[in-house]
């Protein structure tokens, strides 16, 4: 028979990687939940983020852990293209999109790196992805395309111009949703030969 703390840990195992919070809302108080840990029935995989041994790490792991540490962010150029398998860059960070006033979080589990989106070009383009039980926001490839040409000094115009080609020959978008995000990242210039040369 599963006790009640038993059945509340493997709903907090469905999820993948939990936090203390979370515990502590299915009524696991950070005492016992660091008695699970000392007993080895739970791992630690950063400050304040728990998994249960037995779960199965996916490619999405550090999408994963980057969206418990961090709710407010957006996962956003390479790793958002790495995602829509729109580059043949694998990221070692996780890039997430903040908005300019957030508070940088201080993390310690995995390399992230922020940058920082202000008004639609924040707000514009996120879609939800359920991974491992957790939702991750993640720009989507029209808005991440459009990134990548903005942060184009910072990733490299080739990957940038990679991305679009990838992104329109696998019809992931419309040439009018590049324009549309480009124009809200303000890169429609920097972007308009090269969507022409598309058309």
């Amino acid at each position: 028979m599963v006790s009640g703390s038993d059945r509340r840990l493997q709903e907090l195992g469905k999820e993948g990687v939990f936090r203390s919070q979370d515990a502590e809302r299915r009524g696991i108080s950070r005492t016992a939940l660091r008695r699970l840990y000392d007993r080895g029935i739970v791992e630690k995989v950063g400050r304040g983020l728990y998994r249960l041994p037995t779960a199965k790490a996916t490619e999405y792991q550090t999408l994963v852990e980057a969206a418990k540490r961090v709710p407010q962010g957006v996962v956003c150029l390479v790793s958002a293209l790495r995602f829509h398998g729109l580059t043949t860059q694998n990221p070692f960070e996780v890039w997430l999109a903040l908005d300019r006033k957030a508070w940088l979080p201080q993390v310690d589990f995995s390399p992230l790196r922020f940058v920082r989106f202000s008004g639609p070009a924040l707000t514009e383009g996120i879609e939800r992805h359920v991974l491992q039980g957790v939702e991750v926001r993640i720009y989507s490839p029209a808005k991440t395309v459009a990134d990548c040409f903005k942060y184009r000094n910072k990733i490299g115009l080739e990957v940038a111009v990679e991305a679009l080609r990838n992104c329109t020959e696998r019809r992931l978008c419309s040439l009018d949703d590049l324009w549309y995000f480009a124009k809200i990242c303000r890169v429609a210039a920097v972007v308009r030969p090269y969507l022409e040369s598309l058309g």
